[in-house]
């Protein structure tokens, strides 16, 4: 059978499941764990603490260090408010070839190319295994990725190098940013808005904190990375809520505003944050108790993810790009849970059908020919596994 077909057949039925972040991907997990099963290949989940979403690990061929992890998360991105022209949780195809739903390039079509070789797999003389290693979460944290790789750790041989199939166009990558998401609370004191004197609106001293934190982004733009080919060629920061107050004539008791940022490939990951709370503690905070005592900042770190760079992942990079028939690898500017693996002492790469740019829009989409590049690349994986 033509995988590129079976691969579409397999991401048709990966869709339907709604495994946004916020509910739960057992679903998914048992579909591909029965069509394992069919093939004769076994798997492990891991689950998390309450027993709603699971990791799955599966392994095929002998049981011997060397082998390929094909790397992928389940969960995708909410719909809400988004305009979508066809159903998000249907796979519909167009003429033009173009394949819409939600998750199609980020980054089911990765798993159902994977499991569409899965037969190939399980009847070739594999001299290295290929192992699938399935997460839940990766969209809010790479929460799953992390019990997800420690298990690898202890229950597999060592693997050689590893493939986080997140939508690259089919080009190898082997450098990309960090990723940081922080939550600062502010606390303030309530009063009359006529009363100033009074309180102190946390909303206030918020602003004050994204205007600080748009400086920083300046400072960033102004002095780009020219060693890489990364866009935009410098770290990012994006505040993407706030919530505060409760009228416009009460001064604001509480402001949350939840911050992202990202560094470059090799760039100290946590230097901002530092920066931030020293910022914070040091003048923020002291400019707030003078209106008031009370006042309170809190900063937390909900979740880290380190970066890649070039120089730890030479074999998996000259691998992958013997595969992919390209002579030079590439940076992302966006994070994976490759720099998770690549922390667990495992050379990793990203490379994954799909063009990153639909990624978390409306009407998301993959064109076929890039599930034929992604069946082309796993085909000569497949050849190289066979002749070690």
């Amino acid at each position: 059978m033509d995988e590129s077909l079976a691969a579409r057949a397999v991401l048709r039925q990966l869709v339907a499941f709604d495994t946004t972040s916020r509910n739960a991907n057992l679903d998914l997990i048992d579909f591909v764990r029965d069509d394992l099963a069919r093939h004769g290949i076994g798997c492990t989940l891991i689950p998390n603490a309450e027993g709603t979403k699971a990791n799955l690990l599966a392994s095929i061929g002998p049981a011997v260090p060397g082998g390929i992890v094909l790397s992928g998360h389940t969960d995708v991105v909410p719909i809400d408010g988004q305009a979508w022209d066809t159903d998000p949780f249907a796979l519909t195809e167009t003429p033009d070839g173009r394949l819409f739903g939600r998750g199609t390039a980020d980054m089911k079509s990765f798993l159902a190319v994977a499991l569409a070789m899965v037969p190939r797999f399980a009847a070739a003389s594999l001299a290295v295994p290929i192992h699938l290693a399935f997460s839940y979460d990766e969209e809010v944290g790479c929460f799953g990725a992390y019990p997800l790789v420690e298990r690898l750790r202890q229950d597999l041989p060592r693997p050689r190098i590893v493939i986080v199939g997140e939508p690259t166009m089919m080009r190898v990558v082997n450098a990309q940013n960090t990723g940081n998401v922080l939550v600062t609370r502010f606390r303030g004191v309530e009063a009359h808005s006529s009363m100033t004197h009074l309180g102190v609106s946390a909303v206030q001293f918020a602003g004050e904190f994204v205007h600080w934190l748009n400086r920083r982004q300046d400072a960033f733009a102004a002095a780009p990375r020219t060693d890489l080919d990364l866009v935009p060629p410098h770290a990012t920061i994006n505040v993407g809520m706030i919530a505060g107050g409760t009228a416009c004539n009460i001064l604001a008791r509480d402001c949350i505003v939840h911050w992202h940022y990202r560094t470059t490939p090799g760039e100290d990951r946590t230097a901002l944050e530092r920066e931030a709370r020293l910022w914070l503690d040091e003048t923020l905070l002291p400019a707030m108790r003078r209106r008031h005592p009370d006042a309170e900042i809190e900063t937390t770190l909900i979740a880290g993810v380190d970066g890649l760079v070039p120089d730890e992942n030479q074999d998996a990079t000259q691998l992958a790009l013997s595969w992919s028939g390209s002579n030079r690898a590439h940076a992302v500017p966006y994070g994976t849970e490759a720099g998770i693996f690549r922390a667990a002492g495992i050379e990793t790469i990203i490379c994954g059908p799909g063009d990153i740019a639909q990624a978390h829009q409306p009407n998301e989409f993959i064109d076929a020919t890039q599930l034929q590049a992604c069946v082309a690349f796993m085909t000569r994986l497949l050849d190289w596994a066979s002749h070690r």
